[in-house]
């Protein structure tokens, strides 16, 4: 906006396709949305039939096999119409790929529904079905340069006094029985603590939705070169030299977002268009990045790529 050069954090957060399986009609009833029906695809992965039982590894691994069986016979095409006739509210299920990102431990999927606007139900409907078993990428929903809103669950941090929680001030050395404390919670009458009152407490891993995050970069798979800039001749990738400190190496889709983003690596977050948008000029500057700094982030890291390293050191005996 005013033409300086700026050094910014950011965030880079790995963002494999989701896979869209189901399509979920609602219907409007004075006490708000009631679902109707759910129609899911012919075949679903692994990773969401984990999600459905306990000990993956006892059980005969049954779900699904005979709905697979109908859906192929085309029994649940009257279930579509009954959708596109009394359903007012459409939105299609969506899981994870989590086998795509290596190294976290866990094999079940994560579900989300994502509503589908725009044109009548019919068309919805129809839409919903054409993405059944169809990656849906990041690059498909956003674009560089928007803002974006992250719905996440920040660190847990555990139980914290009222110092640590709400900020409040430490009581003078001499007091007595405690000085991180709050002096006075309340009055007689009212015979209860109110609200407003800071107590001790469970702090952190809390639900947070952090709006109008400018999104700076986005990248595919396989893509070379994705942390090269006009003004970098350096072909990298965006990874860091050693990976990025408790994750590894980034390998799928992956987005730039300005500033932090809630808890800690390997958490899940939520990604959706922005529902308050900012007109502010600052809000639709475009952003020409002109270096990406992929030094190592362990330690004072100062060689952006392995072969800079290489030939500083030279030959190094082992």
């Amino acid at each position: 906006m005013d033409k300086k050069e700026i050094c910014e954090h950011v965030t880079i957060l790995e963002c494999p396709a989701v896979k869209v399986v189901g399509v979920v009609g609602y219907v409007e009833t004075p006490r708000g949305l009631r679902q109707l029906t759910t129609v899911f695809a012919g075949h679903l992965s692994n990773g969401i039939k984990r999600s459905l039982y306990k000990n993956w590894y006892r059980v005969k691994k049954k779900a699904f096999t005979k709905y697979s069986a109908k859906y192929e016979a085309g029994e649940m095409k009257p279930q579509l119409e009954r959708i596109k006739k009394y359903c007012s509210v459409v939105r299609v299920l969506c899981h994870t790929q989590i086998e795509k990102v290596k190294g976290l431990g866990r094999k079940k999927c994560h579900m989300k529904e994502v509503q589908v606007n725009g044109g009548d139900v019919a068309k919805k409907v129809d839409y919903a079905v054409g993405l059944f078993e169809k990656d849906v990428h990041v690059h498909d929903v956003f674009q560089a340069n928007e803002h974006i809103d992250i719905i996440g669950v920040t660190k847990g941090r555990g139980i914290d006094g009222v110092v640590t929680r709400w900020g409040v001030t430490r009581l003078p050395r001499k007091t007595h029985r405690g000085l991180r404390k709050v002096a006075c919670i309340g009055s007689w009458h009212p015979a209860r603590v109110q609200f407003q009152v800071p107590r001790a407490g469970q702090n952190g891993y809390h639900h947070r939705t952090e709006i109008n995050k400018k999104l700076y970069r986005m990248s595919k798979e396989g893509e070379d070169n994705d942390a090269g800039t006009t003004m970098d001749v350096t072909e990298k990738k965006i990874t860091p030299l050693g990976g990025f400190p408790h994750y590894g190496i980034v390998k799928n889709d992956w987005i730039m977002v300005k500033g932090s983003v809630m808890g800690p690596k390997k958490r899940q977050v939520t990604l959706r268009r922005s529902l308050l948008q900012s007109t502010s000029r600052a809000a639709t500057e475009e952003i020409t990045l002109k270096f990406i700094d992929t030094s190592s982030k362990i330690g004072h890291g100062r060689f952006q790529t392995a072969e800079e390293k290489a030939k500083f050191f030279g030959r190094v005996a082992k």
